[in-house]
């Protein structure tokens, strides 16, 4: 799977530093007669502002895991039934096509092409050593950055960790967007995803989610059906037969609000005399 995504990834990014280099170019005279400059440059405080676009990054990330469209070029990434650096590498080929359309914009608001490449090349080598389970709890420092404790709840196929933790190196937007999920403690960490197709052959692993997408698709003839089928989240169906990540979560929240009830000792009712 590496091998494939390295290959596929040598000429995903001359294309995609070429769209940069070509929109910061395109852009410049509109930048120079609106806003009175032609680049942001290289100064310190630029880079931070680039570094702090993995905002684009979380964004991305959490959409891959919404529109099933996209979940299926990153699915891949998340098949791998146990947890270690070896995930980092296990990457879906479809998937760098998606990626750049997030940072279309910088370019063409002033960062420097060359800033940007370097800036996503950073944020994948952080990301590279956070697929571990070998780090414990990091304190302060997880109160802002991703580690390596934290990103194995986005790994978690656990129904209380579905769609949870999607920055890249910052922890802040889970927090501010409400995707944010603390370990909890007693709930051991399962791998893989539910949908398996049982095999180690790449090509099935990244293809398989389109064709049950097309076989979705089948199976309702309302236009609307086929649309959520393909860009709806994940486990969504038209008569109930499989369930979003949302949805399963509400139902575990139902049931254990449900079994707490059932639990609570009731006060001793007095009788008449």
């Amino acid at each position: 799977m590496g091998i494939g995504a390295t290959v596929i990834r040598i000429f995903t990014n001359v294309f995609e530093i070429t769209i940069y280099m070509f929109l910061f170019w395109w852009s410049a005279p509109f930048r120079e007669e609106y806003l009175g400059y032609t680049t942001l440059g290289f100064a310190w405080y630029v880079w931070i502002l680039c570094m702090i676009a993995d905002h684009n990054f979380y964004w991305h990330h959490r959409l891959a895991h919404n529109i099933r469209f996209i979940w299926a070029a990153h699915l891949p990434h998340h098949s791998g039934r146990k947890f270690n650096l070896t995930i980092s590498i296990l990457t879906g080929w479809f998937i760098t096509f998606i990626k750049p359309i997030y940072w279309m914009w910088m370019p063409l608001v002033g960062f420097e092409p060359i800033m940007i490449a370097t800036a996503l090349i950073i944020n994948s080598f952080y990301q590279f050593f956070l697929h571990s389970q070998l780090v414990p709890s990091l304190g302060w420092y997880e109160k802002i950055f991703n580690t390596p404790y934290v990103h194995v709840v986005h790994h978690s196929s656990n129904t209380e960790y579905l769609d949870r933790n999607h920055g890249g190196i910052l922890v802040i937007w889970d927090k501010l967007y409400g995707t944010w999920q603390e370990p909890i403690k007693g709930v051991k960490a399962h791998f893989g995803i539910s949908h398996d197709p049982d095999t180690h052959n790449p090509v099935t692993h990244n293809l398989f989610e389109y064709q049950e997408i097309w076989r979705d698709m089948k199976k309702s003839p309302k236009w609307k059906d086929k649309f959520m089928y393909a860009f709806g989240p994940p486990g969504w169906s038209h008569d109930g037969s499989t369930m979003t990540s949302r949805q399963l979560q509400d139902q575990l929240a139902q049931e254990r609000a449900t079994a707490g009830k059932a639990n609570v000792k009731r006060p001793p009712v007095a009788m008449a005399s």
